[in-house]
């Protein structure tokens, strides 16, 4: 029996005049990779800080793991990681280092024997006695998910994750995110590339000027346009061109990153 470890109803956010969210719905089943797909200003950041209780909705609830973020913030903040768009990685510690460090935080014992164990499930066991300063995107990218991943977080929400990596580091995210969600854990991401959502997602809802208009597969979302036609090859729909045709923007083919 499939289970809800997200879900949200009716959230709203302003920030003075400007109606950031405006009543998002949507549920995310435990165990599943679930993207927040939306262009410049959607409020994805937005959505993700409500959810991780680091901003209080103006109305609507939300819960994860079934605690209500807004009076039960504890219990949700002991059941998640957030990764946020910037590597918060410190570069003056080794890779070591800063793994030891959260773990300690965290009050898990062995610190030491979880961070190698990390170094070696991320491929950075020979990078982890040097300073993260002399590590390359990928590599901090990498470790900053590996500290995501202390204390083992039922859900974990990385807030465009793969922005300004080369396309080899790209996919090692990629595939971290997959083995993720291989081994039960709940992964919601936000993403400004929609070749991301189309790899990685379960499900994929698509976040406009505050409002969730499409939701669903990608199988289902493809059936919202009108079938392909048929020439000498048919021509399924990409997400690109679902994206396009739900926000009405027919000037640029890639949304703009989220700074909301």
């Amino acid at each position: 029996m499939t289970t809800t470890a997200i879900r949200v109803q009716g959230i709203e956010k302003s920030y003075k005049d400007l109606q950031v969210l405006r009543g998002v719905d949507f549920e995310v089943a435990s165990g599943s990779i679930f993207a927040l797909l939306g262009s410049n200003g959607a409020g994805k950041t937005t959505m993700v800080k409500i959810l991780a209780t680091l901003l209080k909705a103006d109305g609507g609830q939300a819960a994860v793991e079934g605690f209500d973020v807004a009076t039960e913030s504890l219990q949700v903040r002991q059941s998640i990681s957030l990764t946020g768009q910037f590597a918060a990685v410190d570069e003056v510690l080794t890779g070591k280092e800063n793994l030891v460090l959260v773990a300690k935080l965290r009050h898990l014992k062995n610190p030491g024997q979880i961070a190698d164990e990390l170094l070696a499930q991320f491929s950075l066991t020979d990078a982890g006695s040097r300073k993260v300063a002399t590590y390359s995107g990928g590599m901090r990218r990498r470790l900053d998910i590996a500290m995501s991943l202390i204390g083992d977080p039922k859900v974990i929400f990385l807030d465009e994750p793969t922005t300004g990596l080369d396309p080899e580091a790209r996919l090692e995210v990629w595939q971290i995110v997959k083995n993720l969600a291989n081994r039960g854990t709940t992964v919601l991401l936000t993403t400004q590339y929609l070749d991301e959502a189309e790899q990685l997602a379960d499900r994929i809802a698509i976040l406009h000027e505050g409002r969730i208009i499409a939701n669903g597969t990608l199988q289902e979302l493809k059936r919202l346009l009108p079938p392909a036609k048929v020439e000498y090859v048919e021509k399924q729909p990409s997400l690109e061109d679902i994206f396009l045709a739900l926000v009405g923007n027919t000037g640029t083919s890639e949304p703009v990153k989220d700074r909301s």
